[in-house]
């Protein structure tokens, strides 16, 4: 990891500084105007989750808006992972709402470029993209570090945040570096959580390679992963959601299964158990589109192993 230390590390952070094998859980905040429909969402997750990520216009559609899920979530005791991405608003807005995130005690950053809207219900709306991750994140450790804006005006009280960044794992060809993970760490990146990828061997070689690179000593990794609802939903995640990694042999498991969710709750708990065992892994990041009731009993049945 990073040895930039910050002030008052948030709870995931220390969990991670020292060397505990973190389970995170991901949420989309409802399409409510009520806080009540949020907290019930998100009950389901207290005193299990090391922290839960609020997503932000997940798949290009509207919800609840992230910062204020993401104040709800620390009202009720959990950490929230607070995601902001670049293709809604532009650098002025990016930057205020950080300083809003510090100023709520909000201190864990997943910084992203965020879906094309063409992607969502909305297709005619506009994109932003002012700047990309990259850039993001530089902008959230100048504040937090310097206590600057790009402009270089001072910034006043404290923005204590560990900051994340996202990557896709690959099985990584000979030669093959990661570039992009690197200049995000170099950005200012603390941890990264991946997308979905249910191949603990591909998992193996990606962070091999991001070993060789030297990039695990900077860095904590959490692998996304999933419980897998049937073999139908697997499919769909391999055709639509770009970068997902499931094995045929999985999809051909949930196809012959009796109980395809029951199955693949376990299948998602084993596949825990072989990643906490890969040098480099600091954790998974379970995320369960359209199944959220599944992640609790996945995290569950892993506290229960321990």
């Amino acid at each position: 990891m990073n040895d930039q230390t910050v002030p008052a590390l948030s709870t995931f952070a220390e969990r991670l500084r020292a060397g505990r094998f973190v389970l995170t859980a991901e949420i989309a905040p409802p399409v409510s105007c009520d806080a009540q429909d949020l907290r019930r969402k998100a009950a389901l997750l207290k005193g299990l989750a090391d922290a839960v990520n609020v997503t932000d216009g997940a798949s290009a559609r509207a919800h609840m808006g992230a910062l204020a899920a993401a104040s709800i979530l620390l009202g009720m005791g959990i950490e929230p992972i607070l995601q902001i991405t670049c293709r809604d608003k532009n650098r002025i807005a990016l930057q205020g709402e950080m300083m809003g995130a510090a100023a709520l005690g909000i201190r864990n950053l997943l910084l992203l470029t965020g879906d094309d809207p063409k992607a969502g219900d909305q297709p005619d709306t506009k994109p932003v993209f002012d700047i990309d991750s990259k850039t993001l994140i530089e902008t959230a450790r100048r504040l937090r570090d310097e206590a600057t804006l790009p402009t270089g005006s001072k910034v006043a009280g404290k923005a204590s945040f560990f900051l994340g960044a996202a990557d896709v794992p690959i099985d990584p060809p000979a030669g093959w570096q990661p570039n992009a993970l690197a200049a995000k760490v170099k950005a200012g990146a603390q941890f990264v959580q991946t997308q979905f990828c249910m191949d603990a061997a591909i998992v193996r070689r990606y962070v091999g390679a991001l070993e060789r690179a030297g990039l695990t000593r900077q860095l904590a990794i959490l692998i996304g992963i999933t419980p897998l609802r049937s073999a139908k939903s697997a499919a769909w995640m391999k055709r639509h959601l770009y970068g997902t990694i499931i094995p045929d042999a999985l999809v051909e498991r949930l196809e012959k299964a009796a109980d395809p969710a029951h199955d693949g709750v376990h299948i998602c708990v084993d596949l825990i158990a072989e990643l906490s065992r890969i040098p480099g892994v600091a954790g998974v990041h379970i995320m369960a589109p359209g199944n959220d009731a599944a992640i609790p009993d996945v995290i569950r049945a892993v506290r229960g192993r321990s």
